[in-house]
C-alpha cells in the first residue's frame, strides 16, 4: 500500500546527516527515505518517485549538481533543496539554475528543515494541481473541437448547401424577394463556417495539434501559391498583388498548412482593408537568424491607440472605415498564435489611412538556397 504522507528523499554522503534528516522529518509525520550516494540516490528517485528530495553538493562520485540536472529529467516537478557544508552565491546560484527549489547551508536547526520542507511540499502540491489544471484545459479544449465540429460545423454547412439547392431552382421558382433572402441568409451562414473554422484552428494551434511533425518549408514557393489563389479576388476588389524579392529564400522549419492560412489571413485582410486601386506588397530579406517577410497594404490603416490589441481574441477595430467590413476578430489572433508557434514573431506596423505593414520572422533552418519565383 502507498504511503498517504509526502515521501522525502534524503541524499547526502553523511550518514550522521541521513540520520537525523530522517528524524525529523518522521517526527512531522512525513515519510523520509536515505542515500548514501547520488547512484543511488538517482535509482531511488526512478523507482520511488519521491515528492521532495534534499540533496548534498559536495559527494563522491555523481555529486549533487549532476544529480540535479539527472533528477529534472525524470521529474521536472520534484522539488529539491540542496544543503552543503561550503555555502557560496556561486553554488547556490548554479543549483537554482538546475531546477533547485532552495538552499540550506549546513549545519542547520531542525526548525530551519522543517520550515524549508513545508514550503517545498506546498510548492510541489500547488505544481501538481497547475499540471492537473493544464491537462483538464487540453482535455475541455480537445472535447470543444469535436463538438464544434460534429455539433455545429455539419449543420451549418448543410443548410448553406440547401440555400445553394434553392437558388440553382432545383425545389421550384425562386422569386426576386425569396431570392434576396436566400442569399442573405446565405452569406450569413458563410460568416458563421468562418467563425466556427476560426474557432476550430485557434483551439488546434494552442494544443499544439497543427505544429507537431515540423519539415522545412519553401516560403517562396508558398507565398507564389498564396498570392495567386487569392488574384481573383483581388482583382475584384481593385487591389493589386506584386510579389518581390523572394527568390532564393533558405528553407524554414514548419507546419506548410498552417504557415499558408497565416500568410492567407495577412494577405486577405490586405485586401479585405484596402481602398479601391490599392495594391499589396508582399516582399523578403533574410538576417543570420531569420527570414523575414513583409505584407504591406495601402488600405485604411490602423488607429495608433488600437494597434496594441490587434492580435487579441475577437478584437475588431470599430469605426465608419471598417462599420461595413465583416469579420470574427479571430484571424490576426491565429495568425499570432501560428507565427509563435512557429518559435518565430510577427510586428505591426501602421499609421491610419496610411495603410498597414506586417512583419513575419521565421527562424532559418539552412544555408542553402532554393529556387524561388518572381511575379509582378
Amino acid at each position: 500500500m502507498e504511503n498517504a504522507e509526502p515521501t522525502i528523499l534524503v541524499i547526502d554522503d553523511e550518514e550522521a546527516i541521513r540520520d537525523s534528516c530522517s528524524q525529523i522529518l518522521t517526527k512531522e509525520g512525513l515519510c523520509a527515505v536515505t542515500a548514501e550516494d547520488g547512484m543511488i540516490g538517482l535509482e531511488k528517485v526512478r523507482k520511488m518517485k519521491p515528492d521532495l528530495a534534499i540533496v548534498d553538493l559536495k559527494m563522491p562520485g555523481l555529486d549533487g549538481f549532476e544529480l540535479l540536472d539527472e533528477i529534472r529529467e525524470i521529474d521536472p516537478e520534484l522539488i529539491a533543496i540542496v544543503i552543503t557544508g561550503y555555502p557560496n552565491i556561486e553554488s547556490a546560484v548554479e543549483a537554482m539554475k538546475l531546477g533547485a527549489y532552495d538552499f540550506l547551508p549546513k549545519p542547520f536547526a531542525p526548525d530551519e528543515l522543517r520550515i524549508i520542507v513545508r514550503r517545498g511540499l506546498e510548492k510541489r502540491r500547488l505544481s501538481l494541481e497547475s499540471a492537473d489544471l493544464r491537462r483538464e484545459k487540453k482535455r475541455i479544449k480537445e472535447h470543444f473541437i469535436t463538438l464544434v465540429t460534429h455539433e455545429l460545423r455539419s449543420p451549418l454547412a448543410t443548410i448553406h448547401q440547401y440555400c445553394d439547392t434553392i437558388l440553382g431552382g432545383s425545389v421550384g421558382e425562386v422569386k426576386p424577394k425569396q431570392e434576396e433572402i436566400l442569399k442573405i441568409c446565405k452569406e450569413r451562414i458563410k460568416e458563421l463556417l468562418k467563425l466556427v473554422d476560426d474557432w476550430l484552428n485557434v483551439s488546434r494551434i494552442e494544443t499544439g495539434e497543427i505544429v507537431d511533425n515540423l519539415k522545412p518549408v519553401n516560403l517562396a514557393t508558398l507565398l507564389m501559391d498564396v498570392a495567386n489563389t487569392l488574384q481573383s479576388y483581388a482583382e475584384m476588389k481593385g487591389i493589386a498583388i506584386h510579389v518581390d524579392s523572394i527568390n532564393g529564400l533558405p528553407l524554414v522549419l514548419g507546419n506548410a498548412e498552417t504557415l499558408e492560412l497565416a500568410f492567407t489571413n495577412l494577405i486577405s485582410n490586405g485586401i479585405k482593408f484596402n481602398v479601391e486601386g490599392g495594391k499589396i506588397e508582399i516582399s523578403s530579406e533574410v538576417d543570420e537568424k531569420y527570414v523575414i517577410v513583409d505584407v504591406a497594404d495601402t488600405g485604411i490603416g490602423i488607429p495608433a491607440d488600437k494597434l496594441p490589441f490587434i492580435f487579441d481574441e475577437f478584437y475588431r477595430v470599430k469605426n465608419k472605415a471598417t462599420r461595413n467590413i465583416t469579420g470574427s476578430g479571430l484571424g490576426l489572433s491565429f495568425v499570432h498564435k501560428i507565427i509563435e508557434a512557429h518559435a518565430g514573431r510577427i510586428q505591426a506596423i501602421s499609421e491610419e489611412g496610411r495603410g498597414s505593414m506586417f512583419k513575419v520572422s521565421l527562424p532559418r533552418i539552412s544555408q542553402n538556397r532554393v529556387d524561388g519565383h518572381h511575379n509582378d
